[in-house]
């Protein structure tokens, strides 16, 4: 019987590794999927109790995606609890499969449905999407419209059980828009981490946003992207609209408007938005939805800019400034609309506030709390964080657009 122990956390008692043939499984050449969190899965602590010098290795195949586990320990006090330890991780619901070649240059991507038995594929993948997407949850295959695409290559493993490698998937779900349309969101996607960093996350969005343009689907978002996907995406969406010619004259005329207005005095403003038909038109013929075509906006406008330019980008970033202080504040400075106060809070006293709106009639003086300078201050402060972090992913986007599309960008605004 092991005495009352302190408990082990995961992360120290426990490793997964992929191994892509029979031989690997157990031995050192296993591709390792360290580093993430494994505490999470295994209460507020993170600690498995009840157990001596525990240590736990998964291996998973990178063709089949069964799992083998090799677990030791010197005593428990329950060797039951064995078993429960990884239904906290691989326990779950399952899935569908239709073939269908969308993509065959280089790495096959493959249109699944789910159906049949592509549920049990999806079920052996749920181990490493909650291992290795941050916040996520098994879809409800049980649901109709989930649809999985597959990156797949033809296996070198002349012993290999199956044709092909699984390097990646997106599961996809089509869901209904009134009148008479169909939305097609992007519930989860996952290059493996053994073939990360060769473009296949990116092939991955190209299939998707071809298939909603061939299929004529609403428009095309995902659920709760990641930075890194969402940098991907903004990406690829730049270089998709670089080279529509609808979006051109009303381009070219904001980056002029930039060049001529002078902004730094606050006397004059600048809302740099497109027109909204343009954003219709954008989504009609590309599926990009509204909002990002409207982050995306503000990339290209930026890679029309000159960067010697001092005063065309300082206007620039007064622009994001008015943008975000009346995504935060409204614009209303009378006494009725929307108002931000600072609050004390046990995290952060500094950065926490809220946001609320006063109504119509009553005594103003009733309804505004005065801000003190320093509160003022402080506001100012955040504001100018939020758009600096702002300005950062602008940029860091527009580079890469420019190093994957220079062709493109020759023929954009020459004002």
């Amino acid at each position: 019987m092991v005495p009352t122990d302190a408990g082990v956390e995961a992360n120290e008692c426990m490793k997964v590794f992929i191994a892509r043939n029979p031989d690997e499984a157990g031995s050192a050449n296993s591709t390792s999927l360290q580093p993430f969190d494994l505490n999470h899965f295994f209460g507020e602590d993170g600690k498995i109790y009840g157990y001596k010098n525990l240590k736990i290795n998964v291996w998973i195949s990178a063709i089949s995606f069964h799992a083998y586990a090799d677990i030791s320990f010197e005593e428990t006090s329950d060797e039951s609890q064995i078993s429960s330890l990884f239904f906290r991780i691989a326990g779950l619901n399952c899935f569908p499969y239709r073939y269908s070649n969308v993509v065959t240059d280089g790495n096959v991507i493959k249109h699944v449905e789910l159906q049949g038995a592509a549920a049990f594929l999806y079920c052996r993948l749920v181990p490493l999407i909650l291992l290795l997407v941050e916040g996520s949850t098994p879809i409800d295959i049980t649901e109709h419209g989930w649809e999985m695409l597959l990156v797949v290559k033809k296996s070198a493993q002349a012993s290999s059980s199956s044709n092909f490698l699984v390097l990646g998937f997106a599961a996809v779900h089509h869901f209904y828009h009134y009148p008479e349309s169909t939305r097609l969101r992007i519930s989860q996607i996952l290059v493996l981490p053994p073939y990360q960093g060769e473009g296949h996350g990116l092939r991955l969005l190209e299939t998707i946003n071809s298939i909603s343009e061939s299929e004529n689907i609403y428009d095309v978002t995902i659920e709760d992207p990641s930075d890194y996907l969402q940098y991907i995406r903004s990406s690829i969406d730049c270089l998709r609209l670089l080279t529509f010619d609808p979006i051109k004259p009303a381009l070219c005329s904001m980056v002029s408007s930039l060049k001529e207005t002078n902004l730094s005095k606050r006397t004059s403003s600048l809302k740099m938005v497109p027109p909204s038909d343009l954003a219709v038109t954008v989504r009609q013929k590309l599926k990009i939805n509204k909002k990002q075509f409207l982050r995306c906006w503000e990339i290209l406008i930026y890679l029309n800019l000159d960067a010697e330019d001092r005063k065309t980008l300082d206007n620039f970033r007064a622009c994001i400034y008015d943008c975000i202080k009346g995504e935060i504040l409204g614009t209303s400075t009378g006494p009725n609309g929307k108002r931000l106060v600072q609050m004390p809070s046990n995290f952060d006293e500094e950065t926490c506030f809220a946001v609320y709106w006063t109504q119509d009639g009553g005594d103003a003086d009733d309804q505004t709390v005065e801000q003190q300078p320093e509160d003022l201050k402080t506001q100012e402060q955040q504001l100018n964080e939020v758009v600096d972090s702002q300005m950062e992913e602008i940029v860091e986007v527009a580079k890469n657009v420019t190093s994957r599309g220079k062709d493109k960008l020759s023929v954009s605004c020459s004002v």
